[in-house]
């Protein structure tokens, strides 16, 4: 394949939410352009989602990149880079690195739901690129679909002219020839100069088997070729570089990348954690002056514990989170211990569906068996002695005497929603502490603001959210500032021996149901004994919900046949004494699907 002249290049992405059509669309694009005979498309949906994960639930996790050779109509050849984003809100930094790396954007939307609140969010994130954006107007075939209502909401709610938006069903390739004349005739070239020296963008990198680690890179200035030695400007490392080519999406070895490409290097890197997102690599001889502007790094938002439920499996556990650290900055882990669960991984992500996958590429990849603790967020405690600490452990908050205030993160929630829907899901967000910033109509549907605290969202929101809609209202949010709340360690004590993992804070007004609803859940899940067990949800010394177990009770007094009541009464006597004793020594065994189930449980 021959280099093109920079003019003759289209990077793009394709934003959209989740379910849009986005991975469909990518799939016709490399059809069209021969990316992939039909042999090696068939059966096979989403070429570009290549984990099993990506497949099943249907959503895209990891940004991908292709690269495809294109003959337009004025008989000229073109390159273009596709990149191919996540749709969801736990990726969006996934979606920010992609775009990055490119000049335009392909805005596709469902013409039969119309614009959702994910399709907001990365939009802006494509203008804050400053990304010229066609609009695609996709499901077109079905019957539902309103195309000019929705040009019109386009217009409206995000302000882009979409009169010319390009009609097109992905999955029957309907009209997507006129997408691909729209990408060379609508979409600007990249700029760049062949002869500065190398400067390029550090996209993406992962870990591979063979080969190390595998660097995804745009090239902005001058060139990168096989053998040059270049360094990363953020961590001063330098590497020889061995390999240099770009996807089609098979890997395709080349000599160089010009500027304005996109593609890959390997240099025996051995860690990912070398290879900074968003790093800018140039010339080891000759550096440039000034880096790139890099990429806001992922910040966790959400906590949990994650332990094996076979204590011998927790070597494996390290390594499996090793591994997957490789391939997913965003995932950070520390060691813990804890007296109910024994040794595992404090673990922090991005949000739930983040936390869910991983947990499940975990379970998946490396046939691990975990428990996962309740979600927690990062607190700021100032104490009275001045100093300010972070704290996302319940277990390591500090004695209540020492603690000045507690701050708590807030977000702001955009909620997209039907008419008819909107008194349930205005009444989740109030139920959740929420306050409310504005409500608009988008067509017939609500778009409500609300500032929340994320640890109610944290917990159950979206799935909350989901049932009381029916699953048509659209969810998004952006962390905004910490505030102060008035926030209480809750303890679940069984047999009055208290469980750390399943200590919580919650907020002082909710802790009575919250602390209700875990006895009760615990009480149907911990096995009857030989004595009785009480379980009590307590917050300081002050007891705020109870439920006791019933002791299981051996038939002492079969063996007395006839006789004085007295013999009876001795026997049951001497049991009760037993029981007692019992109590005080006894140990009792929470089963692992106790907690399982006890930190799933519904608010």
């Amino acid at each position: 394949m021959t280099t093109a002249p920079i003019s003759n290049i289209r990077n793009f992405s394709i934003v959209a939410h989740i379910d849009h059509g986005k991975s469909t669309l990518a799939d016709r694009l490399i059809q069209m352009t021969g990316g992939l005979s039909e042999r090696e498309m068939a059966g096979k949906e989403q070429v570009l989602d290549s984990m099993d994960i990506e497949r099943e639930r249907g959503i895209t996790i990891k940004a991908q990149t292709v690269r495809l050779s294109y003959r337009a109509k004025d008989g000229k050849d073109y390159i273009f880079n596709l990149m191919d984003t996540p749709g969801h809100v736990d990726f969006a930094y996934e979606v920010s690195r992609s775009l990055a790396a490119c000049e335009g954007s392909l805005l596709v939307v469902d013409a039969s739901q119309g614009v959702e609140a994910q399709t907001l969010a990365n939009v802006y994130q494509a203008l804050d690129n400053n990304h010229e954006i066609v609009p695609v107007l996709n499901k077109v075939d079905l019957p539902a679909a309103e195309p000019d209502k929705i040009k019109q909401q386009i217009e409206d709610v995000i302000g882009i002219d979409a009169s010319d938006a390009v009609m097109i069903s992905a999955k029957t390739g309907l009209g997507v020839p006129d997408v691909l004349e729209a990408i060379v005739t609508r979409l600007p070239p990249p700029k760049g100069d062949r002869d500065a020296t190398l400067k390029a963008l550090l996209v993406d990198s992962w870990y591979d088997v063979y080969l190390g680690v595998v660097v995804l890179i745009r090239v902005v200035d001058g060139v990168m070729k096989k053998g040059s030695r270049v360094r990363m400007m953020g961590t001063g490392a330098a590497y020889d570089v061995e390999r240099v080519g770009f996807f089609t999406p098979k890997m395709q070895q080349v000599d160089e990348l010009g500027p304005g490409e996109i593609g890959f290097i390997t240099a025996a890197i051995k860690e990912v954690a070398d290879t900074r997102v968003g790093d800018t690599i140039t010339d080891d001889k000759k550096p440039v002056s000034e880096m790139l502007p890099g990429f806001k790094p992922a910040i966790p938002v959400v906590f949990c514990g994650l332990f094996p439920v076979d204590a011998d499996d927790f070597e494996t556990l390290r390594a499996a989170m090793g591994k997957l650290r490789l391939n997913d900055a965003s995932f950070s882990f520390e060691m813990e211990t804890s007296a109910a669960l024994g040794f595992g991984f404090r673990c922090g992500f991005l949000g739930l569906l983040h936390l869910e996958i991983i947990q499940e590429r975990l379970s998946r990849e490396f046939d691990l068996n975990l428990i996962a603790t309740a979600p927690s967020v990062i607190y700021k405690m100032k104490l009275t002695d001045g100093a300010e600490i972070e704290i996302h452990n319940p277990v390591d908050m500090p004695d209540v005497v020492k603690i000045a205030e507690i701050d708590e993160p807030w977000i702001e929630a955009t909620i997209l929603t039907p008419d008819e829907y909107l008194g349930s899901v205005l009444k989740l967000c109030q139920d959740r502490r929420g306050s409310q910033k504005e409500l608009t109509y988008v067509g017939s549907r609500a778009m409500v603001k609300y500032d929340l605290p994320l640890n109610e969202v944290v917990f159950d929101f979206y799935d909350r959210l989901k049932s009381v809609s029916k699953g048509y209202a659209s969810f998004d949010y952006h962390l905004t500032d910490y505030k102060p709340a008035d926030l209480v360690k809750m303890q679940i004590l069984v047999n009055a021996e208290p469980v750390d993992a399943l200590s919580m804070l919650v907020h002082r007004t909710r802790a009575e149901g919250r602390g209700r609803a875990m006895v009760e859940k615990m009480k149907e899940l911990i096995p009857p004994h030989m004595f009785q067990i009480p379980i009590q949800a307590a917050i300081g010394g002050k007891v705020i919900a109870r439920e006791t177990v019933r002791a299981l009770r051996k038939d002492v007094t079969a063996k007395c046949y006839g006789g004085d009541i007295t013999r009876k009464r001795k026997l049951l006597e001497k049991q009760k004494e037993g029981k007692k004793k019992m109590r005080q020594f006894g140990k009792v065994d929470i089963p692992q699907e106790a907690f399982i189930a006890a930190l799933k449980v519904d608010s």
